[in-house]
C-alpha cells in the first residue's frame, strides 16, 4: 500500500512503530499551532509598538485643536463682552393706574409779612402813625393775592375731595376703551403694550397738561393723547374746600385678539 494514499502523514509515517508518548512526536504535532500563535502574537506586538506613537501624537493634535478652538470663543466671547456698553438701569415702576399722588404744602409767607410790616413802621415813625397803618394794610393785601396766585398754580396729586369723571371711574374707562382706535400701523408691525398718560385737571373741571409719562410706540401713543383730549369737563377736586388743580395717571393698554 502506497504512503500517499494511506492519509496518513509525514509524522505518522515516521513514528509509526515507535513510542509515540515520547516528546518530540508531540512537538512536531503542535508545531504548525505554534508557529501560527506565535506569528500572530509578534504581528500584534509588531502593531502596537509601531502604531502607538502615531496614536499618540494624532490625539495631541486633536487636544491641541480642540484647546485652541476652546480659547479662541472665549476670547471672541470677552472682546463682545468688553465691546457692548453696560445694559441700562431697569425703568422705573409705572404709576399706579387712577391714583392720585398729591404732596399738599400750604405756603409760609408769615415771616415775609412781618418783616415788610416792620420796615413799614420803621419809616413811618419820622412822619406820622397813621400813615404807618395805612401802610401795614396794604403789604397784607399784596401777600395774600401772592398766596391765592401760588395755589392757583399749585398742581395736587392727592387732595381732600378727588375730581370725579361724570358716572365715576367705571364710565371713564368705558369712555376710553370705546373711543380708542388701535392705529393701522401697530396693526401691521404687531407692537402692543401699555401707554401712561398723565393730565391734570383744573379747577373748573377741564382737562390740560396732557403728556405721556410712559410709552409704547409713537403711534400708540398718539392715539392716547387723542383720547384724553376728548375727555368731558369732570368735578373739579376740592382742597380745604376750594377748587384745585390735581393731576391725574392713566394706563390705556394696546392689545391685539
Amino acid at each position: 500500500m502506497s504512503i500517499f494514499n494511506s492519509g496518513m502523514d509525514l509524522d505518522e509515517i515516521t513514528f509509526e512503530k515507535r513510542n509515540k508518548e515520547y516528546g518530540a512526536y508531540w512537538l512536531r504535532k503542535i508545531y504548525k499551532k505554534n508557529i501560527t500563535v506565535a506569528f500572530i502574537i509578534s504581528f500584534v506586538i509588531l502593531i502596537i509598538t509601531v502604531g502607538t506613537p502615531f496614536l499618540l501624537a494624532s490625539m495631541q493634535e486633536r487636544k491641541n485643536v480642540m484647546e485652541n478652538t476652546v480659547e479662541a470663543v472665549l476670547a471672541d466671547v470677552n472682546r463682545q463682552d468688553e465691546d457692548e456698553p453696560p445694559p441700562p438701569p431697569p425703568p422705573p415702576p409705572p404709576p399706579p393706574a387712577l391714583e392720585q399722588q398729591v404732596k399738599f404744602t400750604a405756603p409760609v409767607v408769615v415771616d415775609s409779612v412781618e418783616e415788610k410790616v416792620e420796615l413799614a413802621v420803621t419809616e413811618e415813625q419820622v412822619d406820622n402813625t397813621q400813615n404807618e397803618e395805612v401802610r401795614e394794610e396794604v403789604v397784607e393785601v399784596k401777600e395774600e393775592k401772592k398766596e391765592v396766585q401760588e395755589e392757583d398754580m399749585q398742581v395736587f396729586t392727592v387732595v381732600e375731595e378727588p375730581p370725579t369723571f361724570p358716572g365715576g371711574e367705571d364710565e371713564l374707562l368705558k369712555f376710553i376703551q370705546s373711543n380708542t382706535k388701535y392705529p393701522e400701523i401697530a396693526k401691521e408691525n404687531n407692537i402692543q403694550g401699555r401707554v401712561y398718560v398723565q393730565f391734570v385737571i383744573n379747577s373748573k373741571g377741564k382737562v390740560g397738561e396732557i403728556k405721556v409719562v410712559r410709552g409704547v410706540d409713537p403711534a400708540l401713543d398718539a392715539e392716547a393723547i387723542r383720547v384724553i383730549k376728548n375727555l368731558p369737563d369732570w368735578t373739579p377736586g376740592k382742597q380745604a374746600g376750594r377748587a384745585v388743580k390735581v393731576a391725574f395717571t392713566v394706563p390705556i393698554n394696546f392689545k391685539l385678539q
